[in-house]
Parts: structure tokens; C-alpha cells; sequence
């Protein structure tokens, strides 16, 4: 791993005469790939970093770091996952993974990015319609069978109508899971990587009285939305009883206009629906003429408005729950997002389009204390390629 500037120490000899506690303290003050490229630096970091207390000390730091990743559109030889984390608000961080995919013999302008958790990621391929997993710390890659549904192209995934969810105790294990309707039904499909197979529930109506909260321990899966219904598969980590839920949306705020799930390009989409983890984000907008630079008019978007709503306790109805403060102004062409909830912080990340340059905004919302915060990410140098894949994750850790 590696950053988008030339962060090697040059004062790594005088580094070294310093206590080993202090130079561990000053290490773990440092993000992940930061502490794997030290380990390469000389034998006497490598010893530090490899020490079991150090491990321990920067694994537990690592559970609440919270990453973004971005994969574009390369070449195989250029095949590279963008990396940022709130924890380093200055820099992207950039992850060869060619070497890794060779095995596989994945064409890597084929690629797309589905999901991460931990240190293992998963790509899907168009043309062989297979999906890998790839654990960038233990360097490792394994093909996933296909599903009971048969082979998948990538148009076929709906990045929250999955989750991939990793054994917490570091075994590299993992599940990966996903909703789709077969026969009418919404099924839940999960595959268990300790025994290479794949399990398939169909998803029961709710007929109970209501589900735990939101964040409450449940996985929710989107299956389908429309303008004023969805349909979601909540389940336990057992995965053993899905249940289907069928959440109305009622917006008395003024929820007319064009609605697009997931990504919006053109001029007629006035509202951009992001979904996960129980929670949508709204993302609003209006058109507008522009004229740029040569004197050229044109038609863009003008991003004017953020809300976030929530399941209700008995998954029977989408519910507000706040909005954005101020107002967020932003021309786009095309626009995007991710959004996930974890330990009550509900985080997604705005990605848009306009003349072939990207900006990105991460947006964090504190559901204990009603508070927002929003960052403008730094240049992730995009220009000119197209995004394959887009996912938050949390948990990176050393062997």
C-alpha cells in the first residue's frame, strides 16, 4: 500500500535511537498502510511492528477506523483500489492489487468493485460473470462459486442489496450475503467461505409485532424500491429467519419530482435515493443552465438538499430523521452514493460527475447526539476514468 506522496522517512536512523515505547506510541498514531510501508524501512521497524503487543494495540485502534474505497476502471497492470480514511483527512491512500487478481486470470478493465469488510474485498468480473476474494493483508485470492441463481454479471448486484461480513476473530473467514426476488418470493442467498458453500431461505412476511431497532443487531438487504414502497430482508447474523419487510414512504415534505435508486445522471432526476443498512438518504436537486468557460451553454444538476430517513421499530414505514444544516450547492452531471450504519453512526459518500472531474463528500450523521459533519475529499486524481465500485468498510488490521 502505498499514498498519493512520497511519505518515506528520512530521518529513519535517527527514528530508531529513540525508546522503543515512544517510537510504538508515534507508530500507532499512524494508519495501516502508514505502518506497513515503515515495516519495510529496516529490520529494527519491522520488529516493533511485528511485536504481539504492538499488533494487538493497532488491531484494536483499526476496529473504529473507518475506511472508503474506490476502485476505476484499469488496465489489469494498473488495477488500483483508492483508500481513505477519516483518520488521515488529507491524503488518499493507493492499493495495487494486480499482483493479487493474476492467479484468477481476471482482465482488469473487467473488474468491478462489490463490497469490503476487514481486510478481504470482492470484485466480480463481467465476462466470466465469477466473483474472487482478495485479503490484502494475508495476500490472498479465492474464487466464490456461483450462486444457486448461476453465474452473475455485474449489472446483477445492488450494492445495498449485499453485505459482506467478516469473522470478528481474525480468522479470514467470512459470509457473504445477498436478497433477490425468485419466484415472487424474496430469498436470502449467503455464502459461508469455511465450508465453499452457498445457502438460500426464503424470507418470511412480518407478521409480529415489530423488530428490534434500527442498529438493534438485524442485517438489512434492499430488494426493491419504488416511489412509495420498498421491499427489505431483515435478518439475524444466524441468517436462519429472514423476514420481509415492506416499508411505505409517505413524505408530506414535498417528495415530488423524478426519482432515481443508487445513481443519477441526466437532467430530469430530482431526487437521488441512496439505501443501507435500514437508513435512505434523499439527496436533492434541481436543473439548471450554466455557462462554462468557451461560452457554452449547458444543462446540469444543482445539488440542493440532504435528508436522512430510517426504518420505523416495526419495519412498516420509512421515517425522517434529519436533514442536512445550511445548504450544499454543488453542480453535477452524474451522481452517485454509498451509505452504511455501524455502532449508531449512519456515514455515505456523495460522489458526482461534472465535465469529467470528481468530487466527493463523505457525510456522517451521529443518530446519539443528532449531529452532522461533512467533508469535501481531497483529489483522488479520477480525472478521465470511470468508477467501478464504491464501498465503506472499517476494521483493516496487521497479521
Amino acid at each position: 500500500m502505498d499514498d498519493h506522496r512520497n511519505s518515506t522517512p528520512k530521518n529513519a536512523i535517527g527514528l530508531c535511537l529513540l525508546p522503543q515505547e515512544l517510537i510504538q506510541n508515534i507508530f500507532l498514531s499512524l494508519v495501516l498502510p502508514e505502518i506497513i510501508r515503515l515495516k519495510l524501512v529496516n529490520k529494527s521497524f519491522s520488529r516493533i511492528i511485528s511485536d504481539h503487543t504492538f499488533v494487538r494495540q493497532c488491531n484494536n485502534l483499526s476496529t473504529s477506523t473507518t475506511w472508503l474505497f474506490v476502485y476505476k476502471k484499469r488496465w489489469l497492470r494498473d488495477a488500483v483500489l483508492h483508500a481513505f480514511t477519516d483518520r488521515s483527512s488529507d491524503r488518499w491512500f493507493r492499493i495495487p492489487i494486480a499482483e493479487l487478481l493474476k492467479p484468477v486470470h481476471f482482465h482488469g478493465e473487467d473488474l468491478y468493485f462489490l463490497a469490503a469488510s476487514n481486510n478481504v474485498f470482492l470484485f466480480a468480473s463481467n465476462t466470466v460473470r465469477e466473483v474472487v476474494a482478495v485479503n490484502l493483508v494475508a495476500v490472498a485470492v479465492k474464487k466464490i462459486p456461483p450462486s444457486p441463481l448461476g453465474p452473475r454479471g455485474t449489472s446483477s448486484w445492488r450494492r445495498s442489496g449485499m453485505k459482506l461480513v467478516t469473522d470478528p476473530s481474525g480468522s479470514g473467514h467470512f459470509r457473504f450475503m445477498f436478497a433477490e426476488f425468485v419466484g415472487n418470493r424474496p430469498v436470502l442467498f449467503v455464502y459461508d467461505s469455511e465450508t465453499d458453500t452457498w445457502k438460500s431461505t426464503g424470507a418470511e412476511e412480518n407478521e409480529a409485532s415489530g423488530l428490534s431497532p434500527r442498529g438493534g443487531g438485524y442485517f438489512f438487504l434492499n430488494v426493491v424500491h419504488g416511489p412509495r414502497e420498498s421491499v427489505l430482508v431483515a435478518s439475524t447474523p444466524e441468517c436462519d429467519e429472514p423476514v420481509v419487510l415492506r416499508p411505505r414512504f409517505d413524505d408530506a415534505r414535498g417528495g415530488g419530482g423524478n426519482l432515481t435508486v443508487g445513481f443519477s445522471w441526466g437532467n430530469v432526476i430530482d431526487r437521488l435515493h441512496v439505501y443501507g443498512d435500514g437508513y435512505m438518504m434523499i439527496v436533492k436537486s434541481e436543473g439548471v443552465r450554466v455557462t462554462g468557460e468557451s461560452g457554452v451553454t449547458r444543462s446540469v444538476r444543482v445539488l440542493k438538499g440532504v435528508e436522512l430517513w430510517g426504518l420505523s421499530l416495526d419495519g412498516r414505514n420509512w421515517e425522517f430523521v434529519s436533514m442536512v444544516p445550511g445548504v450544499i450547492e454543488k453542480p453535477y452531471a452524474a451522481m452517485m452514493g454509498c451509505l452504511e450504519e455501524k455502532n449508531g453512526i449512519v456515514r455515505a459518500a456523495l460522489v458526482s460527475n461534472c465535465e469529467g472531474v470528481w468530487d466527493m463528500t463523505w457525510l456522517s450523521f451521529d443518530t446519539k447526539w443528532n449531529r452532522w459533519t461533512w467533508t469535501p475529499l481531497p483529489d483522488c486524481k479520477m480525472k478521465g476514468w470511470n468508477m467501478a465500485g464504491i464501498s465503506f468498510s472499517s476494521g483493516l488490521t496487521l497479521p
